[in-house]
């Protein structure tokens, strides 16, 4: 009988970023410290809770942007699991970035979850991790299928309308942001540059990167503009998110 896989208890957490969309909210403070309307908390705050909840143990999140902001945060908060922060002294790009926050996990040797600072989603982790070594893969991307942010209309061959649907799913599969990564990978990162350019191609093509669709309901969005927050907002009151 085979032991059962080990779920990764560490993380990273890509928390650098300027989100100069959302304005005036990123005036005096990074991204992931903008706080979702109704809930006192900032978007790193739910990432941090979400992650222990499924295990994690450690997170190293890397700061850029207005970075004393976050980390001051982090020293003051009750926090479910431990975390120690890096700062880039200069722009790695993602993938050097990742690289760079990497090198700060305590345990090199076990896998790892990663996600970027701006995202708010609640999935099994567990599960993404099952599917990722089940396949053998380095790395695993989430995938979503996001709405639509239009109406679209649906017509007939013959050009009648037939119906106005509201923001409907997307017919395609995003990158939603969150990654189980094996031990290995890190050193496949580039030092500096983007990994979804160089190595997550190279994977690709050589069957090493797998996909997990996001489970039927689960949620998840990406923090990009204030109106993000205002349907968070309203999501977490019609869904208890």
């Amino acid at each position: 009988m085979t032991a059962p896989y080990p779920h990764p208890t560490q993380a990273v957490v890509l928390a650098g970023g300027q989100g100069s969309r959302l304005r005036p909210y990123t005036d005096d403070r990074p991204k992931p410290m903008v706080e979702i309307p109704g809930t006192g908390t900032p978007i790193i705050g739910h990432q941090l809770a979400w992650l222990a909840s499924e295990g994690v143990t450690d997170a190293v999140v890397s700061c850029g942007h207005l970075a004393e902001v976050l980390q001051d945060w982090l020293s003051q908060a009750q926090l479910p699991l431990n975390v120690t922060t890096v700062v880039e002294t200069e722009p790695l790009g993602r993938g050097g970035g990742l690289k760079y926050a990497a090198a700060s996990l305590p345990r090199p040797e076990e896998p790892w979850y990663a996600t970027n600072g701006d995202i708010w989603t609640r999935f099994s982790l567990r599960e993404m991790a099952d599917f990722h070594h089940e396949r053998g893969a380095d790395a695993t991307l989430a995938l979503a299928r996001p709405r639509i942010p239009w109406g679209v209309v649906e017509t007939d061959e013959f050009g009648h309308v037939l119906d106005f649907i509201e923001a409907p799913p997307s017919p395609y599969l995003i990158n939603a942001g969150v990654y189980v990564f094996s031990a290995a990978f890190t050193g496949l990162l580039p030092a500096r540059g983007d990994h979804e350019r160089t190595t997550f191609p190279r994977l690709a093509r050589e069957r090493r990167l797998a996909g997990f669709p996001l489970p039927h309901g689960a949620y998840w969005r990406a923090i990009d503009t204030a109106k993000d927050l205002t349907e968070a907002a309203k999501e977490l009151g019609s869904r208890g998110v």
